[in-house]
């Protein structure tokens, strides 16, 4: 009887969605580490780099990425997830510093509203730190 009980449980589960539907949603920065500092956190009265208001990155459902920076620079391409834990974005114009058109983030985290990305590479415009973006649905 307990053997049944626990096999009718298991399949009233509904699988997880995959990780590629999960973000595809429109994020807004809100807190960002360069490095290991924290420089920006949405709300707070004293952020060392208060422009980070201005981060967005909207991923569409049908592959279109739009990535706005700190600075308001806008850049459009593709993304795509690689093996559920890389987003990449590709194919971006204009290209951002030192790119060569593609950045890649390690998705650390991610829930309905919220989702935590760690860029691979270092970013020229922050003085080559590795930054990690804590981003939420807007």
């Amino acid at each position: 009887m307990l053997a049944i009980t626990l096999v009718t449980a298991g399949c009233g589960k509904k699988s997880p969605k995959a990780v590629s539907e999960r973000i595809a949603k429109s994020w807004a920065a809100e807190s960002v580490k360069e490095g290991t500092v924290v420089v920006y956190t949405r709300g707070g009265a004293g952020n060392i780099r208060a422009e980070y208001s201005n981060f967005k990155l909207v991923l569409n459902s049908g592959g279109v990425a739009t990535y706005t920076e700190f600075d308001k620079n806008i850049f459009t391409g593709t993304w795509a997830v690689d093996g559920e834990t890389t987003l990449i974005l590709s194919g971006l114009t204009p290209q951002p510093s030192g790119s060569g058109g593609t950045v890649k983030f390690t998705i650390t985290s991610l829930d309905d509203t919220k989702v935590v990305l760690t860029r691979v590479d270092a970013s020229p415009k922050t003085g080559n730190t590795i930054n990690q973006y804590t981003l939420s649905t807007q």
